[in-house]
């Protein structure tokens, strides 16, 4: 019968560091989508900013947290998550017009 032991902080700092590196990964595929979508509001005519999207996005991630993050952390978060996919679409918009 094996032993199991308690993590110790290297343990548990290694696991943080696997997760980021998972995090960058999953922002950087949001990050694409986000071009993506750029390039069709672009084709369109769209708008880049979409409050109501924004909203949805928020709702969404608010009903997925099962904490122990609040709510408002989860907001600060996503709100830079989504700000930053606007800065792609308008770097992207800008590109087109040069």
């Amino acid at each position: 019968m094996k032993l199991e032991t308690a993590m110790d902080i290297s343990d548990w700092r290694r696991k943080i560091d696997e997760i980021d590196r998972s995090l960058v990964k999953l922002l950087n595929e949001r990050a694409r989508c986000a071009v993506e979508i750029g390039k069709i509001k672009r084709q369109n005519g769209l708008p880049i900013q979409e409050p109501n999207r924004e909203q949805e996005v928020l709702q969404q991630a608010f009903r997925a947290n099962e904490g122990p993050l609040p709510d408002q952390a989860i907001q600060r978060v996503f709100e830079r998550i989504v700000e930053e996919g606007r800065a792609l679409q308008k770097r992207l918009f800008e590109q087109e017009r040069e």
